[in-house]
């Protein structure tokens, strides 16, 4: 494929802002590839409606890539450990909000996950740890220096935050992620952050790869 890249940081239910942005971008389908970085879900309105229209967009792209965010990395660690510690953080992490944009309330359990449709689950469940081009590492969160990539553990994938971003590490290629907001994106000579705060009342970003273009909505 040699066409452009268009990655799109974190989503957080807000799918209005995901289908304006969509309609901005000059993504040719066949062309160009779409990647997304995670954290579809919680703290917004319109988790639902998000998963329905990645898992629909992917069936139209089936290059599209969809990598794994701390937020669906913990909602499947529960799913699958029904680990009762973990009920809280989901809680404070805006599970509330995924479970009521189902039309569910509360007084039933979310470690099976029955609310979900089986697309969706099955969306969530594929979910990749990372992508790599010879150009770009894709990734929700971070990476540790020195280790290849492929050993890195997945909570360090999609949960690093500060040593990361202030890392000066060569990485052997710009790595591109989310999952900090910074009120603009954060451009550095290693490294790309595209998390702006959509749900926190900011905007939705994606670039465009290799041009380092941005759009906002």
């Amino acid at each position: 494929m040699q066409g452009k890249i268009f990655a799109i940081g974190d989503i957080h239910g807000c799918y209005h802002k995901l289908r304006e942005l969509m309609a901005r971008l000059p993504y040719t389908p066949g062309r160009d590839r779409l990647v997304f970085l995670g954290d579809y879900i919680n703290r917004g309105p319109d988790s639902a409606k998000t998963l329905d229209y990645l898992c629909r967009l992917r069936k139209e792209n089936p290059d599209m890539i969809a990598l794994m965010g701390n937020h669906e990395y913990l909602l499947l660690e529960y799913h699958q450990s029904n680990d009762p510690v973990l009920l809280p953080y989901l809680r404070g992490m805006g599970i509330d909000a995924t479970v009521s944009s189902y039309k569910q309330s509360g007084g039933f359990n979310l470690q099976p996950l029955s609310f979900l449709p089986r697309e969706h689950l099955g969306f969530l469940v594929s979910l990749l740890p990372y992508w790599q081009t010879p150009e770009y590492i894709f990734v929700h969160a971070g990476l540790e220096p020195d280790i290849p990539i492929e050993e890195n553990d997945l909570p360090i994938l999609c949960q690093a935050r500060d040593t990361f971003i202030t890392s000066k590490h060569d990485f052997g290629k710009k790595v591109i992620f989310s999952h900090t907001p910074f009120e603009l994106p954060l451009v550095t000579p290693n490294k790309i952050c595209i998390d702006t705060g959509a749900v926190y009342g900011n905007l939705l970003t994606a670039v465009q790869l290799p041009d380092e273009i941005f759009f906002h909505a």
